[in-house]
């Protein structure tokens, strides 16, 4: 059974895949619950991702069971990685890349996660990655209302909202929530003067929120970024 981890800025995400398929998902924000929860598993293999850079911490929590690796530039991917500054690349955007090139070989794909940030990251249809772009996500942008202005109020995400707002929170829902749904159509819209057959895939917390209004064709694999750290996993057992 291999384990992946995936510390993102909000949480901890565990996967245990047994021959390829993601059999358990796990989710925490306390390192010392992780020898808990993969106690009862027969774990051979392993590899972290963390934008925190606590590495690490989890290494220690889970050594006990598996020696993992670490997701860096140095590993061995299954696609060519044209980033300018390799080193800088998040590992959620590399293992998000590499998810997509799984699931969808042989064609070119966008993948959009929409998390903290909302990351945009392209790979061709001969597994050229090139990069994307980065922007705030909701939480960052209503979060940034309310912090640099003097009278704005603090705003969460709500479902049902007017494009107009009659009120300074309907304005402010209005622009974050619109505004960011806005940008995604007219990414997705750049990306395919390029390729009209380039396959969308979204992840993220606020996945399912942008995947109701855009007018785009996408695929949501909310377990994306896992599939992918376990297919960078799999595919470094040959060079090790």
């Amino acid at each position: 059974m291999n384990l992946v981890i995936d510390s993102g800025n909000t949480l901890i995400k565990l996967g245990l895949f047994e021959n390829g398929i993601l059999e358990k998902v796990f989710t925490t924000n306390d390192y010392n619950q992780l020898a808990r929860i993969i106690s009862g598993f027969d774990i051979e293999r392993s590899i972290i991702s963390s934008v925190r850079k606590d590495q690490d911490i989890i290494k220690e929590k889970i050594s006990f069971k598996v020696n993992p690796l670490l997701l860096s530039s140095e590993l061995q991917f299954p696609f060519k990685n044209n980033y300018e500054t390799p080193q800088t690349l998040g590992p959620d955007r590399i293992a998000g890349i590499a998810g997509a090139y799984h699931l969808y070989p042989g064609k070119s794909n966008l993948v959009i996660d929409a998390g903290t940030c909302i990351t945009y990251d392209f790979i061709d249809r001969e597994k050229n990655y090139y990069g994307g772009a980065i922007s705030p996500g909701i939480s960052i942008r209503f979060k940034a209302l309310n912090t640099f202005t003097a009278g704005l109020p603090l705003v969460e995400k709500e479902e049902n909202i007017s494009f107009i707002g009659k009120s300074s929170k309907g304005s402010i829902l209005s622009g974050v929530l619109n505004g960011a749904t806005a940008e995604i159509q007219g990414m997705i819209g750049e990306f395919k003067k390029n390729d009209q057959e380039l396959n969308v895939i979204m992840c993220g917390g606020d996945a399912r929120f942008f995947e109701r209004r855009l007018k785009e064709a996408i695929f949501v694999v909310p377990d994306l970024v896992l599939i992918g750290l376990n297919s960078i996993l799999e595919y470094n057992e040959r060079f090790l």
